[in-house]
């Protein structure tokens, strides 16, 4: 199952995104806001589902829907618009749409119409899984982390973290269940030990850790998808490299603190470090989910051949800044004439973590930070 949705209201593409992953699961969706890049993703792939808006930032919708029905009678397309007027419905009608659906709308009334459309059991009955396939097809769609939380949203913030206030936050995350609750806990944990009084609000919780640390812990949820992998052996996997991540992270701005570096930046970027394979793990689920099955070595195959990439592809998405894209590569390889004092900083806590501390790599870093294992540990004490 192949999905195209054209739309250029970001929330309302999420929306209707997350309709499509829920009735037909596994499939491919790729969603843009540009009718020049849906056409050429559309010409390269195809599509056997395409949700169109009619007003775009590069053109109309309706130009898409004519050169996919020069070429393609049988797919489903469904027009999105704010035009309700009977003259629009019939201009659409008229190129060949096989739904249409005026803005605002129920996304019980999008599901109804999507399943009228494409029998989500004619999908899966018809779906021949093969993992490798999936994984290289969805490299080409939006990658989206199945958390609690959108990393993406998260990135935003980290842009502009130093303009940000404590009210701000707070009504920004006044509707995000799952990160109020994390930050609640973090915050009781830390006062309860210091004061024995408890946080009662999220906006105190947010103004007891301080903006750049509540935006750590929003990261760091949006990046634990373990709840979400329905697989046993995906969702341990995926709790370990949030675990390995949380803790190259703690390292890193360790030794930040040390060196007198950017200790929310390397911070940020630790936590980044394993987006790829939890990318990764997220498609193969998807697989599952498509009644495929995939064997424990495959996995770690996949996870070695795929991980990168994604993790490249992810870095583009959501726009990292390339300063932050270069720190979360540090982690995993580092040239030995790397001069940048963050990037040593990350190579070393990942060896750390990995428990090479006196290894020949990790004790040159070390010196090279002007550090070494004796002066950390008598820090530590």
């Amino acid at each position: 199952m192949k999905a195209l949705i054209l739309e250029d209201d970001v929330l309302l593409a999420d929306l209707i995104e997350t309709v499509v992953d829920g009735l037909y699961p596994g499939g491919a969706v790729f969603v843009t806001p540009s009718v020049a890049t849906a056409l050429e993703h559309w010409s390269k792939n195809g599509a056997d589902l395409m949700i169109i808006d009619w007003n775009l930032p590069d053109g109309s919708g309706l130009d898409l829907v004519k050169a996919v029905r020069e070429n393609d009678a049988d797919s489903a397309i469904v027009m999105i618009s704010g035009r309700a007027d009977r003259d629009s419905v019939l201009k659409a009608a008229h190129y060949g749409i096989s739904g249409y659906i005026s803005k605002p709308f129920d996304v019980s009334l999008l599901h109804e119409r999507l399943t009228a459309l494409v029998d989500p059991d004619d999908v899966q009955a018809a779906i021949q899984p093969d993992l490798d396939e999936l994984l290289r097809t969805s490299m080409d769609s939006v990658i989206q982390l199945p958390a609690a939380f959108e990393a993406v949203k998260v990135v935003e913030l980290l842009e502009r973290r130093d303009d940000l206030s404590v009210s701000q936050l707070t009504e920004r995350w006044s509707a995000e269940v799952a990160l109020a609750t994390r930050l609640l806990d973090v915050a009781n944990s830390a006062s309860l030990q210091k004061t024995g009084e408890p946080v009662k609000n999220l906006k105190d919780a947010i103004a007891s850790m301080g903006v750049d640390r509540a935006l750590q812990q929003a990261m760091a949820l949006s990046l634990d998808i373990s709840g979400q992998l329905r697989d046993s052996r995906l969702a341990g996997i995926a709790a370990g490299f949030v675990d390995t991540s949380r803790k190259v992270a703690s390292e890193a701005e360790r030794i930040a603190l040390r060196v007198d570096a950017d200790h929310s930046e390397v911070h940020t970027a630790a936590l980044l470090s394993r987006v790829g394979e939890l990318a990764v793990l997220k498609v193969m689920q998807q697989f599952l989910d498509r009644k495929g099955s995939i064997a424990d070595d495959q996995i770690e195959h996949g996870l070695q051949a795929w991980a990168q990439s994604y993790g490249n592809r992810l870095k583009v998405q959501w726009h990292l800044p390339l300063q932050l894209r270069e720190l979360t590569g540090a982690v995993h390889f580092l040239p030995r004439d790397a001069t940048s004092e963050a990037k040593l900083i990350m190579r070393a806590s990942a060896l750390m973590v990995d428990g090479e501390s006196h290894g020949e790599e990790c004790l040159r870093l070390l010196r090279r930070l002007g550090l070494n294992n004796h002066s950390l540990e008598s820090h530590d004490g």
